[in-house]
């Protein structure tokens, strides 16, 4: 097998062709390198799979070949569809795979409905037990209050039905929710949006280059206090949007630009793995081309800079919040855009549909407002009035 400097030259997810009329076997990309989840220890592949946007056991079946071993899911996705292809796919081998789920556990929730909803997950899943079980998509702090969370966590863990509890987050308030699980050991692990857009590290060494101004976020210092206490840290929403093909035509010598966002979260001192949505052969082999490639590379900054350039005044960065505020009428700025993202750049409209419906009133406001008091709203120059305004008409 090629080793991992000559492989990357080839191009991960193109492998090798034929050469000097000789017939090279293609070497298909796989996992290289596996990481252990903080305290917990958890033995993961660097990169997991991840399935809010599938239902397929093929493609579980197919990651597992290229040496996945980390496969995250929820209840709430695909109308649970995705935990049962994911069960279909992890048959014969769970017990040699890391497998974690999710629950919306509301602040009003009792013991009993999250012990109803984890048994659910398991039916679904056919297995007895999850070595990971997050409170998903927590964005108010009230639900990590509810104490009914931690003695069911801890119940479900006597009985052996949860190995670890975490708490999953990509919303506007991802650092304050995050910093409160964390001071108050309500975590093992934390599942939460970051990328290199979130990272001030990359905007350092993209000034003298594209101009950017620095940018203060505030989720490396809570993902710092994370690593202090050994919790273990998993990214996701890593490709700041995952524009993917507005790349294209800046990839060169087999490397992506994908490649390139997964190696710089994976390289973090901040982060354990990533997970990231797989959703056909081909992503799959892409993404997995990432794994084992540590050192920093010159096109990678390239790339990255340029998706930046492309992207950063359209892109809503998550616990970022800083128009929180800006709007008389109320309108929940970020999580407006945040849905919009589902649809008009990740092209999942159900998730954009179904997210948006549950902000009650969302962007209702923006269809006749006359003041857009939150036109300068936003410290990178996303277009707040015209992209509320564009999600009522879209998702309302």
């Amino acid at each position: 097998m090629l080793n991992r400097r000559s492989f990357l030259g080839t191009g991960a997810a193109a492998g090798l062709g034929a050469t000097a009329g000789n017939a090279v076997a293609k070497v298909p990309p796989s996992i290289h390198r596996h990481v252990t989840l903080g305290k917990t220890g958890l033995n993961v592949s660097e990169i997991g799979f991840g399935s809010a946007s599938s239902q397929d056991a093929a493609l579980v079946r197919h990651a597992l070949d290229r040496g996945v071993t980390f496969f995250d899911t929820a209840e709430s996705y695909r109308f649970g569809w995705s935990e049962e292809a994911m069960g279909e796919g992890l048959k014969g081998v769970r017990d040699q795979v890391i497998l974690s789920s999710k629950t919306k556990a509301g602040a009003a929730d009792s013991e009993a409905e999250m012990m109803e909803a984890l048994e659910g997950s398991l039916r679904r899943l056919q297995t007895d037990y999850l070595d990971i079980y997050f409170n998903h998509a927590v964005n108010s702090v009230d639900r990590m209050q509810n104490e009914a969370w931690a003695r069911f966590t801890e119940r479900a863990a006597a009985q052996g039905k949860i190995r670890f509890r975490g708490m999953s987050g990509h919303g506007s308030r991802l650092a304050q929710c995050l910093d409160y699980a964390i001071d108050n050991d309500l975590v093992d692990v934390v599942l939460c949006a970051y990328s290199f857009g979130e990272d001030p590290d990359l905007y350092a060494k993209l000034r003298h280059t594209f101009h950017f101004v620095a940018i203060q976020s505030d989720l490396p210092p809570v993902l710092d206090k994370a690593r202090a206490k050994n919790i273990g840290v998993i990214a996701m929403k890593t490709l700041m949007g995952a524009r993917l093909n507005d790349m294209r035509p800046f990839e060169e010598g087999g490397r992506t630009y994908a490649q390139a966002a997964l190696r710089w979260v994976l390289s973090s001192p901040r982060v354990d793995a990533a997970l990231i949505s797989m959703t056909s052969l081909d992503t799959i082999d892409e993404y997995v081309g990432a794994s084992g490639q540590e050192e920093e590379r010159a096109e990678d900054i390239d790339l990255l800079g340029r998706y930046a350039a492309l992207q950063s005044a359209r892109y809503c960065r998550h616990g970022c919040n800083k128009c929180e505020g800006a709007c008389p009428e109320g309108v929940a700025i970020a999580e407006v855009l945040r849905t919009r993202m589902y649809d008009v750049d990740y092209r999942n409209p159900a998730l954009a549909v179904e997210d948006y419906a549950k902000l009650g009133g969302g962007a209702q406001a923006c269809l006749t407002c006359e003041h857009q008091a939150c036109t300068n709203s936003c410290p990178f120059g996303i277009p707040v009035p015209e992209f509320t305004t564009d999600a009522a008409r879209r998702l309302g």
